[in-house]
């Protein structure tokens, strides 16, 4: 059994662990969930460490039969685009456990039930990102949306109900063209090299291009579902809003990540020439969806919906990079996926301490925080100025990245994305003013300061933000020749600079 597969049974093994404790015993509970996500994460960390970030290729691979009649294998491995985000999985996981020590109290279901559903997510999570047969990356991508809709519809707040059933019919919807899509694509290969699923002999394949066009539309919407991008969003607001804060940071910090990195491993990849057909496109979506979170982001009062929105920018941005088929644009769109993570975790970590101290979620409420909670209002100030991209903190690379990866062959694209970053201005200091700052708000007088599980909780998370600001070059290493690869296959090349007169 190799390392990888490893970190993802551990959780499992942590599941059955957890299945065997009684009910009653919530502490214990909870600190054997964090045990077991701390041991994923420390292995998670030895195989990065053991990868060789200057080769291309998969690494770590394994592969066993699964259902031979149709050439379905459990096969895994890992570039360097699958092993940052599995360890944006291992490292975000226990800190969502620590932070959360108690969102899981009042829920529609047991304490119990909550961290085996976030166990679960996780061994899916590091799944998803390491599958390198197709079925078993659409099975896992399918059976994920169970733990996610049980953590909304049975600990979030408000409407939750409504806002779980919105994300499974969404998320259903796009599986199942992802669905008629793969077996398009498997009768294909059925005909030219035999039935398989295996990633690596499908890219090739040879596909007449309006073929292509069809089955790169049935992989493309599912994951711009998963992204999400517009205007296929309109899910993620109310489940950001209606979610626990630790579900809040694993489904927009996570589990949205495989609808980007689906784009780049599976349309790229299998789809090239459509890939180009569809890029203008998809370029314009994208700018969209910069431009209309962010504008819709400046007008939120409720500080959940703020950061979905936010959300919804960011992922117009790697999207854009993505598409932009240039190398630095999708090494910059990749360390964004990372970066996007670790600031949203930060958002949703301090504004569900500032929820749950204050009993409300209206940024209004939240006035002179500073004088109150300094700590608290610091640890959301740092999570905002991430967000709009300070210069400093990692976000500012990888949005630098993408910018100029695109302006070298979509310019107004852009352009049109760069003044996305004054309104990122607006829409976060407009909220830290008035959350953090001016008069004490009556009711705040009395709040607490972030307590010593929840420093540790957040300090990781802005250390990482900070290094990762001044020196992303190890990430840097192990993310471009995976990228290089993934330019390689779908026929892309970076635009050449014309020598001045």
């Amino acid at each position: 059994m190799s390392i990888l597969t490893t970190i993802e049974l551990l959780p499992l093994v942590g599941v059955l662990a957890l299945i065997f404790t009684p009910k009653a015993q919530s502490k214990l509970i909870k600190q054997l969930a964090v045990a077991v996500s701390l041991i994923t994460l420390a292995i998670s960390v030895v195989m990065a460490l053991r990868f060789k970030s200057g080769t291309t290729g998969f690494q770590f691979v394994e592969s066993h039969p699964w259902i031979s009649s149709f050439g379905i294998n459990y096969a895994v491995g890992v570039d360097g685009i699958a092993l940052v985000l599995i360890l944006l999985t291992t490292i975000l996981v226990p800190i969502v456990l620590v932070a959360g020590w108690n969102e899981s109290e009042g829920g529609r279901f047991s304490v119990k039930t909550f961290y085996i559903l976030i166990l679960i997510s996780e061994t899916m999570m590091v799944g998803v990102f390491a599958a390198t047969d197709v079925f078993l990356f659409y099975v896992i991508f399918e059976a994920m949306l169970i733990p996610v809709y049980l953590l909304i519809g049975g600990y979030g707040r408000g409407d939750r109900a409504a806002a779980a059933l919105k994300f499974l019919l969404y998320s259903l919807f796009g599986g199942l063209l992802m669905l008629a899509a793969l077996i398009g694509t498997y009768i294909i290969a059925t005909n030219q090299i035999g039935g398989t699923f295996d990633l690596t002999k499908l890219a090739t394949l040879t596909i007449d291009k309006p073929t292509q066009n069809w089955l790169f539309l049935g992989f493309f919407i599912a994951f711009a579902i998963k992204a999400p991008l517009w205007p296929l969003h309109t899910w993620l607001p109310k489940a950001a809003k209606s979610a626990t804060p630790g579900t809040s940071i694993l489904l927009l910090g996570v589990m949205d990540k495989v609808g980007t990195y689906g784009m780049i491993r599976f349309c790229m990849t299998l789809f090239p020439d459509a890939t180009k057909t569809f890029t203008p496109a998809i370029i314009t979506l994208s700018v969209i969806s910069v431009l209309y979170g962010a504008f819709l982001a400046i007008g939120q009062k409720d500080i959940n919906s703020l950061i979905a929105f936010t959300s919804i920018s960011h992922f117009g941005v790697i999207t854009l990079g993505i598409f932009a088929m240039t190398s630095q644009g999708l090494s910059g769109a990749t360390f964004y996926m990372l970066n996007h993570g670790f600031s949203t975790a930060a958002l949703f970590m301090t504004a569900g301490w500032m929820v749950y101290r204050r009993k409300s979620s209206q940024i209004e409420d939240f006035g002179g925080l500073q004088r109150v909670t300094p700590v608290l209002a610091w640890s959301f100030f740092i999570a905002g100025l991430s967000a709009l991209a300070l210069p400093g903190l990692s976000s500012f690379i990888s949005e630098f990245l993408v910018l100029v990866g695109t302006f070298t062959r979509y310019p107004v694209a852009a352009i049109l994305s760069t003044f996305a970053i004054i309104l990122a201005a607006l829409y976060v200091l407009i909220a830290v003013q008035k959350s953090l700052h001016g008069e004490v708000k009556p009711g705040n007088e009395s709040l607490t300061d972030l307590g010593l599980r929840e420093k540790i909780a957040i300090a990781p998370v802005i250390a990482i933000i900070v290094l990762l600001g001044f020196y992303p070059k190890p990430v840097l290493d192990i993310i471009n020749p995976a990228s290089g690869v993934v330019m390689q296959h779908a026929g892309a090349v970076d635009p050449v600079a014309k020598a001045g007169k």
